[in-house]
């Protein structure tokens, strides 16, 4: 891509500096998710900016798995990554890394800081330390074992590497400044003692780097150019350059850049918050639709490329914000839009009987597959039955101002085929409708109070005989409040995240449907049939991706910026 078609933001002109001064000769970057939990779309953002700016610039991007705390990493998330960056469309190739490959090469750079005097072994338990660290008005205090000479350090890192020691009762820590005014700079902890075993290197270390530590020396070992991070790690930049100036290493070394990370509202990113959702049973698993991991909204049926089209929108920002739902909703929207055939599903069904239709009789009607395009894929074949289904909400008997559907005495326009009008109705002891009866008609003369001609609404519908019965899940906000804190889940979570319809009714034209089909349906929304979609032996099961508009923010009353 030639620089002048580049989406212009700030990271990408530090890149364009950097390589006009000859600071680096390309780019190069890394995605280094921890194996700790799936990953959402807000490292999609990430990815898409990582891979997106090598892509843009020549350059490679590693995926490199910081795994450096075994006792909450599992092969099962190291998979699930993978999965999900091949899912988003990017790969790789042979650059497939773990911090682990550099345990030997990251204790051998921290021997180096305690014998040129930058680290110590320290003493303190936990919860001492952290005492002594200070606050963000009040410096810290320095341990008592900050003086300890670098033999002795030596000796104790290594007897810690040895297992000799139990877990708490020593770190490896930095010799910085313990009154910087930046807390991170405070002798921060470089090793702790961890006895877990670690997928991939098993029993070998009881010792293990921390993140600060081990983000910047890997940075280093690969030889990243552009090391984009979020924006809570601005803070920590200092730190990032302080190792890599002591350990002397060669130029040029990483830089460092902070933007900001993803925050969508009626969601949560946090994977804290994720994982107890899932372990309290609140949602059905790490890919439960209504989720935001990548997992997830696979799952409900969004495309790679609306994900990369919504990244590509939302930008790169230097300040944190909160984006709106709706801008996610659009670009799903406008992605299916061109590639998602047109058919009519009832989710809420109530039998018409078109009185004056002979029993039996089938009449055929072509309508495309693509309104605004006929020509394309061309047509489908509808029938038209005496029985037939539309929706429960397109008929009330006692008719609303401004209700133009299905009613007693009014006329209906019935989709693609002609208008029929309610002769009558029948409904069981509770009140609720159980069969409508209609009649074919003409296009009616209908005027409103100011002798203006309405025109009846038009509504969708199914032939009772043809139409195959399918389910369909109903997906809402996860949340009922715009920014969720997770603290207060009973009141925070909306209790119609979820609704299932176990009656609906799909027209014949769509045929024999199979796990990941989309389609449209008209008046509804866009649905794909659900990956575990036949498992059961029961219906095919359809999730609904997203509606045809968003209607939540008239629901709630609320004006809001429109993507």
């Amino acid at each position: 891509m030639d620089t002048e078609d580049r989406p212009k933001n700030f990271i990408r002109t530090f890149i364009d500096e950097d390589l006009a001064s000859g600071r680096y000769r390309g780019v190069s970057t890394r995605f280094p998710p921890e194996p700790n939990g799936y990953l959402h779309i807000g490292h999609a953002k990430s990815i898409c900016l990582n891979f997106g700016l090598a892509k843009d610039y020549g350059g490679r991007t590693n995926l490199r798995f910081d795994d450096t705390n075994p006792a909450k990493e599992e092969v099962e998330y190291v998979d699930s990554i993978q999965e999900d960056v091949r899912w988003l469309g990017f790969d790789w190739d042979d650059r497939l890394f773990y911090a682990s490959d550099y345990f030997e090469r990251l204790y051998e750079c921290a021997e180096r800081l305690i014998r040129d005097g930058w680290a110590y072994v320290c003493d303190l338990a936990p919860d001492d330390m952290k005492a002594y660290r200070g606050t963000l008005t009040e410096p810290g205090k320095d341990s008592p074992w900050r003086g300890r000479a670098a033999e002795e350090s030596l000796d104790l890192f290594r007897r810690m590497r040895a297992g000799e020691f139990p877990e708490g009762t020593r770190c490896l820590r930095a010799r910085i400044d313990m009154a910087s005014p930046n807390i991170n700079m405070r002798d921060p902890a470089i090793y702790r003692i961890k006895k877990a075993e670690h997928h991939r290197t098993g029993d070998r270390w009881v010792i293990y780097p921390m993140y600060d530590y081990a983000h910047c020396v890997s940075d280093a070992i690969e030889g990243i150019s552009h090391s984009i991070c979020t924006l809570e790690f601005e803070d920590h930049r200092p730190l990032y350059d302080w190792f890599l100036e002591k350990l002397d290493w060669p130029q040029p070394r990483p830089r460092q850049i902070e933007f900001a990370r993803l925050n969508l509202e009626y969601t949560m990113m946090s994977k804290r918050r994720l994982l107890q959702l899932v372990k309290e049973g609140r949602v059905d698993g790490w890919d439960d639709p209504r989720l935001p991991t990548i997992a997830a909204i696979r799952r409900r049926g969004f495309t790679p490329s609306s994900i990369r089209l919504f990244c590509e929108r939302i930008g790169v920002a230097k300040k944190d914000s909160w984006i709106e739902l709706e801008w996610l909703e659009k670009a799903v929207r406008d992605d299916l839009n061109p590639a998602v055939k047109r058919v009519m599903a009832v989710l809420d069904p109530v039998r018409v009987v078109i009185e004056n239709l002979p029993e039996g009789r089938e009449e055929r009607i072509s309508a495309p597959f693509f309104p605004d395009d006929p020509d394309r894929m061309g047509h489908r074949d509808l029938f038209l039955t005496r029985e037939i289904f539309i929706e429960r909400d397109d008929f009330m008997k006692e008719p609303v101002p401004g209700f133009l559907r299905l009613s007693p005495g009014r006329e209906a326009r019935l989709r693609w085929a002609a208008y029929v009008k309610c002769t009558g109705w029948e409904e069981d002891a509770e009140g609720r409708v159980t069969l409508i009866r209609c009649q074919l008609g003409q296009e009616p003369t209908v005027v409103d109070a100011k002798g203006k001609p309405v025109r009846p609404n038009i509504i969708h519908w199914v032939p009772a005989p043809l139409s195959r019965p399918v389910a369909v899940r109903l997906y809402d906000r996860l949340f009922r409040v715009e920014r969720p804190t997770g603290e207060n889940l009973d009141s925070e979570l909306n209790p119609e995240s979820l609704v299932t319809m176990s009656e609906a009714r799909l027209e014949p034209s769509a045929g024999p449907v199979a796990p990941w089909d989309r389609f449209q349906f008209e008046r509804l929304g866009y649905f794909m049939v659900d990956p575990a979609s036949g498992r059961d032996g029961g219906p095919p099961l359809f999730n609904r991706i997203v509606a045809l508009k968003d209607g939540w923010v008239r629901k709630a009353g609320r004006k809001r910026n429109r993507p």
